[in-house]
């Protein structure tokens, strides 16, 4: 794999607390990453240290291979980011705030803003003010922004918030397309799980400041597969019983007995019956990410 951008021991503190501890991560050409945490657990300070809009107190980061500051700056110049909301003027329509960003690159091209504002489901909006956009409007605008230098990062800070579920999916179409299609790769930062969940294809989970989990999503969907729970007074008895049926992705925290094998509940109720073992309970689950990531929170 080709790793455009690795974090390594990012730690920042404001006054006496600190919101990032140690965090390293990598992100690996042509994925779209789900930065994962609750309000507050250090996603926005992660990104804007990354994209150069504050300082770690320790640590760094590499950008397409290169760690130094002139490469990181080069680095950064093939980086488009939103974070947070996007700074746009009001009273001037979508075209001409693309105008204005583009003179910022010293380069003025008519035919790429129409492009990028059909590429975001803009193209229509013609004279129509930004001060009269929609929410999902205005977040499409500020992507579009972070595609005018024609990245091969691109880093969005909740770009979904606040969004109703059409505005969402809008967006996630978008940025489905700009990984699938143009080949660019993308971190995007939500608490919204249910919605990364049919976007992402890496999550990077973080807590209180701190990287607990790093994973993919073939990985994830195996951890959260379906499952059977069953309750007994006779634990031991019954682990030892259904591996000696065969099934071996058997687990439990004493109480309860959890069991991952692809067999059926009444076939699971049938061996415990036979083999004189009560059962309090038997259940089939189906672990979600909310219920992973919450599992994750309750273990650290």
């Amino acid at each position: 794999m080709n790793t455009i951008l690795k974090v390594s021991g990012l730690t920042k503190k404001y006054g006496t607390k600190t919101v990032l501890k140690d965090v390293s991560f990598s992100v690996e050409r042509g994925r779209i990453y789900g930065f994962i945490g609750e309000n507050g657990a250090g996603k926005t300070t992660a990104i804007r240290t990354i994209t150069g809009l504050s300082e770690a107190d320790r640590g760094g980061i590499e950008l397409f291979g290169a760690g130094d500051k002139t490469g990181i700056l080069n680095g950064r110049r093939k980086m488009g980011c939103l974070v947070e909301s996007p700074i746009l003027s009001m009273n001037d329509t979508a075209a001409d705030n693309l105008k204005m960003q583009q003179l910022l690159y010293g380069k003025d091209d008519e035919v790429k803003i129409r492009k990028l504002l059909e590429r975001v489901g803009l193209g229509d909006v013609k004279n129509k003010k930004v001060k009269d956009f929609s929410l999902g409007m205005r977040q499409r605008l500020g992507i579009a922004i972070a595609l005018i230098n024609d990245p091969e990062l691109l880093i969005l800070d909740e770009p979904v918030n606040g969004l109703d579920p059409m505005g969402m999916v809008a967006v996630r179409e978008v940025l489905r397309s700009l990984c699938f299609e143009d080949g660019i790769t993308i971190v995007v930062s939500s608490h919204i799980l249910s919605e990364l969940y049919q976007l992402v294809t890496d999550y990077i989970i973080i807590s209180h400041g701190e990287i607990i989990e790093v994973i993919s999503k073939e990985e994830l969907d195996k951890k959260c597969s379906s499952y059977i729970v069953i309750e007994t007074e006779q634990t031991s008895k019954a682990i030892k019983v259904l591996e000696g049926c065969g099934l071996r992705d058997v687990e439990t925290d004493g109480f309860q007995i959890r069991i991952h094998d692809d067999v059926e509940q009444k076939e699971v109720a049938r061996i415990m019956f036979d083999a004189g073992i009560f059962l309090t309970q038997i259940t089939r689950y189906e672990k979600s990410l909310e219920d992973h990531y919450i599992e994750l929170l309750g273990r650290r």
